[in-house]
């Protein structure tokens, strides 16, 4: 599998409005690039680009969203690391081959639509106890 790049890291907030506020300053920033809420995965997030990796405060919408699960067991921090690739369930087949195990969604698929791309999650237990994605996401917002 070829990796382009690190996309992002993610880090779990309690409260984003709250996060926004430290880590903004420290960003030498004014507010996110890129803010945005995905239903699907219960988070509202705060993108920040740092050179071309995405800098990601990320908050759960709901008590029992994953992000406000893995709160409650690891308490706030990184959470996830991600790398661009060029085709999520490319790079998932050839993981799979190599039995690297992967969450699925709630729907069971393991390749996860967001905007005109695909995720997938590789399972901690593999990596070193790090929530892994793999995306293929262009990030065309950099180019503006």
């Amino acid at each position: 599998m070829k990796v382009n790049k690190l996309d992002h890291i993610c880090i779990a907030v309690r409260d984003l409005d709250a996060a926004k506020k430290v880590w903004e300053p420290v960003l030498g920033k004014g507010g996110p690039d890129d803010a945005y809420v995905d239903e699907p995965e219960k988070i509202r997030v705060a993108r920040y680009w740092v050179g071309e990796a995405g800098f990601e405060l990320m908050e759960s919408t709901t008590p029992d969203g994953p992000v406000a699960k893995w709160i409650d067991k690891h308490g706030e921090g990184v959470m996830l690391v991600s790398l661009n690739v060029d085709d999520t369930r490319k790079a998932v087949d050839e993981l799979q081959s190599r039995d690297y195990p992967f969450i699925p969604a709630p729907s069971g698929e393991v390749a996860r639509p967001f905007r005109d791309c695909e995720f997938a999650f590789i399972h901690p237990k593999k990596v070193n106890n790090v929530l892994l994605e793999v995306i293929d996401y262009k990030w065309d917002e950099l180019k503006k």
